[in-house]
């Protein structure tokens, strides 16, 4: 409505001579106080600040065509910010400035992402919850994957194809929300997993299996439920295979037997590369030991950790080396091996 409210507007505009550049100053300014931004600003509100139960299949939808919308007035008012600068006389292209119009559209998209980021994330909260809260200790074999996981892979799926679908004209934008939701929904079941204490080996075992299906999943969010398999954007991947590797590395360690001590340790700092006591604090928590011997495990954690190096400032600043993408294939197919021989 923007571009077609302001199309009669602009002939006067091209034609300097019969009418005065401040006729295109003024036409600036009406366009910048029209608002239309703050009414789609306003519609996401109104979600935002409230604590509603998922969003409907109309509600995904109407998100969906209100970040496309607001793309579509990006562009648009890019253009006409151009145009009027090309039209008016030179001294007053400066004052031509429709930026605060532009950030708000963007915003919008931004708030619309977010939006859909964050619904699907609640969607799989209960299922963490019931993962952090299952007996791990108790478990006595490994069968398919746990009620928890097919859970969210439900609510994936119910999903991604609604907002793909109608995010078909703005690509971009739908990668994105790949990319916002794992970076969200990651961390999230790594510190539900540092949760899950005490895991027997059995445990350990089945939650290995578990959190393999969802990286599976998860590689394949971008296009599921997909009749046209499309191979998923590398940056999505990339940090798919790192957030879950991580959760895989973090069940091997709980897997290995802590004797002897030094074993155990030094297999931690090779596969986890964290130099956070908190983090080791939570494996020893997830294995079940006692105070006295996680005592002893953190001091002898503490002392064989590698010399950090200095860092620019001169203070020190620990490094570890990043698992090459062979390196991180090599493990996963070793994961995979462990998994079929547990099975």
């Amino acid at each position: 409505s923007l571009s077609l409210s302001l199309s009669p507007s602009l002939p006067p505009c091209a034609r300097p001579i019969l009418s005065p550049p401040p006729v295109s100053l003024s036409l600036c300014r009406t366009s910048s106080g029209s608002g239309g931004g703050l009414t789609i600003s306003s519609l996401l509100k109104e979600k935002e600040g409230s604590e509603a139960a998922k969003f409907t299949l109309e509600e995904l939808c109407l998100i969906c065509s209100i970040l496309s919308t607001a793309e579509y007035c990006l562009a648009t008012t890019q253009q006409l910010e151009e145009k009027l600068k090309e039209k008016v006389d030179k001294t007053l292209v400066e004052r031509i400035n429709l930026t605060g119009e532009m950030d708000t559209f963007s915003t919008v998209i931004s708030n619309s992402i977010q939006l859909l980021v964050q619904d699907l994330d609640a969607a799989c909260d209960p299922a963490l919850s019931a993962m952090s809260k299952m007996p791990w200790q108790s478990v006595e074999h490994v069968g398919d994957q746990s009620p928890y996981v097919t859970s969210i892979v439900m609510h994936i799926k119910q999903n991604v194809p609604i907002i793909r679908d109608n995010l078909a004209s703005t690509r971009k934008y739908f990668t994105q929300f790949c990319i916002k939701f794992a970076n969200s929904f990651i961390p999230k079941f790594i510190n539900h997993l540092f949760r899950c204490k005490p895991i027997s080996m059995v445990g350990a075992e089945q939650l290995l299996l578990d959190t393999h299906s969802l990286k599976t999943v998860l590689l394949d969010l971008p296009s599921i439920g997909s009749q046209v398999v499309r191979k998923a954007p590398a940056s999505y991947t990339k940090i798919v295979v790192k957030g879950m590797t991580r959760a895989e590395m973090i069940l091997k360690v709980v897997m290995a037997p802590h004797e002897p001590p030094v074993v155990f340790v030094d297999n931690y700092i090779k596969l986890l590369a964290d130099g956070n006591p908190e983090t080791f604090q939570k494996i020893l928590d997830m294995k079940g030991l006692k105070r006295s011997e996680q005592n002893s495990m953190l001091e002898l954690f503490r002392q064989r950790l590698p010399t950090p190096p200095s860092g620019p400032d001169g203070g020190p600043s620990l490094s570890y080396s990043t698992p090459t993408p062979e390196q991180e294939s090599s493990r996963i197919r070793k994961l995979e091996k462990l998994i079929k021989k547990r099975l």
